[in-house]
C-alpha cells in the first residue's frame, strides 16, 4: 500500500487476483465483559455496609390499616382538553426558538459528480462543494499546498491530511519504516477509511475538504479505488510532481518518520511518473511556491469541475 509522505513502500504490484478484498464493515463496539450489572446501592458481597453478614433487623410491627373511608359521588367533569399524560420514554420537548444544541446534521454519503457548468469561465468554485485528492510523492508539498489551498478559500473547506490521522495511533503505533507488515498495512487502510468518513460528513453539511495521499498508478485497487469507495465518485484527484531535485532537496528539510532516504525518495518519484498519460491533472511546481501552486489548483480543478477526468 502506498503512504503519505513518510513511510517506505510495500512491494510493487498491481490490480488483479491477490489484491486484497475492499474495507469490511465496522462491527458495533460491545460492552466490556467482566462487569456484571450490580444494582445502585447494592454491596458486592450481598450484604449491607451495616449488616456485614447478611442478616437484617427485624422488621416492626406494621400499624393496623385505618377505615375506609366512604366514596365520594361522582361530579360533573371539569370543561377543557384532558390532562396530558406523561411522556413515553425517550421523547424528547421541541426545542425553543432560542435553543441551542439542537443542531441536525444530515448523514454523510458518497459525494457525487459535480454538476458541470456550460462554460468553463461560468464555473463558480466557491458555489460548488469540492472533494479534491491531491497526489504526489514524498517532498511534493502536498500537505504544505493543501493546508493553504483550504485556508485561504472564501468558502468553508476542511483539509484532511492522511498521515495526522494515521499518527493518532499513539501506543501500538506501526511505523512502517521499521518494515511493512500487517500491522502497517491495516493502520493505513483504518487512517484512509477513516479520512474517508470526515471527508463524507464535511461534504453533506456544506464544507468542501481536499486530502493528501502518495496514491500510485501501479496500485488502483488500493489507491484511486480505494478512495473512490471511501469518498464517492465525485472525487477529483490532481497530481503533484515537481522534479527529483527538488523533491530530494525537500524531503532533507523534513523531520521525524516522515522523512525518507534519498534513494526511496528517487524510488517514489519513478513511480509517480507513471501518471503522465492516465488522463489525471498534473501540476510541476518545480518553480512555485506554495500561493502560486494554490492558484494553479484552482485553475484545475475549475476545468476538472466543468469536465470531471475520467479514473
Amino acid at each position: 500500500m502506498q503512504h503519505a509522505g513518510g513511510a517506505p513502500l510495500p512491494p510493487n504490484g498491481g490490480s488483479g487476483p491477490g489484491w486484497p478484498p475492499p474495507d469490511p464493515p465496522i462491527p458495533p463496539v460491545a460492552a466490556p465483559r467482566g462487569f456484571p450489572p450490580t444494582a445502585r446501592g447494592a454491596h458486592p458481597h450481598g450484604s449491607s455496609p451495616a449488616h456485614p453478614h447478611g442478616s437484617s433487623p427485624a422488621h416492626p410491627p406494621s400499624p393496623p390499616p385505618s377505615p375506609a373511608r366512604p366514596a365520594a359521588p361522582p361530579g360533573p367533569r371539569p370543561a377543557g382538553p384532558p390532562p396530558a399524560g406523561p411522556p413515553p420514554p425517550g421523547h424528547l420537548p421541541p426545542p425553543g426558538p432560542d435553543a441551542t444544541g439542537h443542531v441536525r446534521l444530515p448523514p454523510g454519503g458518497p459525494v457525487a459528480l459535480p454538476s458541470p457548468e456550460p462554460a468553463p469561465s461560468a464555473v463558480d468554485l466557491t458555489a460548488t462543494t469540492l472533494a479534491v485528492l491531491l497526489i504526489g510523492p514524498a517532498g511534493a508539498g502536498k500537505t504544505s499546498v493543501a493546508q493553504y489551498w483550504a485556508e485561504h478559500r472564501r468558502v468553508p473547506t476542511a483539509h484532511i491530511s492522511l498521515d495526522d490521522v494515521r499518527e493518532w495511533v499513539r501506543s501500538g503505533f506501526a511505523d512502517p519504516q521499521a518494515g511493512w507488515n500487517d500491522h502497517s498495512e491495516a493502520q493505513y487502510r483504518l487512517a484512509r477509511r477513516t479520512c474517508g468518513f470526515a471527508a463524507r460528513n464535511f461534504l453533506a453539511n456544506g464544507i468542501s475538504c481536499i486530502l493528501d495521499d502518495a496514491v500510485f498508478p501501479d496500485r488502483p485497487v488500493v489507491g484511486l479505488g480505494g478512495w473512490k469507495r471511501h469518498v464517492g465518485p465525485g472525487l477529483l484527484p490532481v497530481v503533484l510532481l515537481p522534479g527529483l531535485e527538488i523533491v530530494l532537496e525537500r524531503n532533507a528539510k523534513r523531520r521525524g518518520n516522515r522523512r525518507l532516504t534519498d534513494e526511496e525518495v528517487a524510488r517514489i518519484h519513478g513511480r509517480m511518473a507513471g501518471w503522465y498519460g492516465s488522463g489525471l491533472p498534473i501540476i510541476d511546481n518545480s518553480q512555485l511556491d506554495v500561493p502560486a501552486t494554490a492558484r494553479v489548483l484552482d485553475e484545475v480543478l475549475t476545468r476538472s469541475v466543468t469536465s470531471p477526468p475520467a479514473w
